[in-house]
C-alpha cells in the first residue's frame, strides 16, 4: 500500500471577504498552484515559524559556555560578501561615486 492509502484528509472551511479571495486567487496563480493548495501551504509554513519561535533549547553548561564563546569570537570577512559590498550600486553607476 502507498502512504497516500492511509491518509486521512480533514476539511477546513473559512469564510473571507470578496477582496481577500481575490487577493489569493492572484497570488496563487502566479505561483501555478490551485487556492486549497496555496492557503495549505501558507498556513502550514505559518504555523512551522511559530512552532519554531516558541520552541526551548536545552543545552549543558558547558555547551551554553561553548556556544557563548562562539558567540563572543568576533567575526571573520567573507571574502564574496566584501566584494559584493564594494561594487557600486546599480543608483549610483555613472555618477562618479563608488
Amino acid at each position: 500500500m502507498t502512504a497516500t492509502a492511509h491518509r486521512k484528509d480533514h476539511p477546513l472551511s473559512m469564510r473571507l471577504p470578496d477582496t481577500d479571495i481575490a487577493l489569493i486567487d492572484r497570488a496563487a496563480g502566479l505561483r501555478g498552484r490551485s487556492r486549497t493548495d496555496f492557503v495549505r501551504d501558507a498556513a502550514v509554513r505559518a504555523a512551522e515559524e511559530v512552532l519554531l519561535e516558541s520552541g526551548l533549547i536545552r543545552m549543558s553548561q558547558e555547551g551554553f559556555a561553548e556556544f557563548m564563546a562562539v558567540l563572543s569570537t568576533p567575526a571573520s570577512p567573507v571574502a564574496p560578501m566584501v566584494e559584493i559590498l564594494r561594487r557600486t550600486t546599480p543608483w549610483d553607476q555613472g555618477t562618479g561615486q563608488g
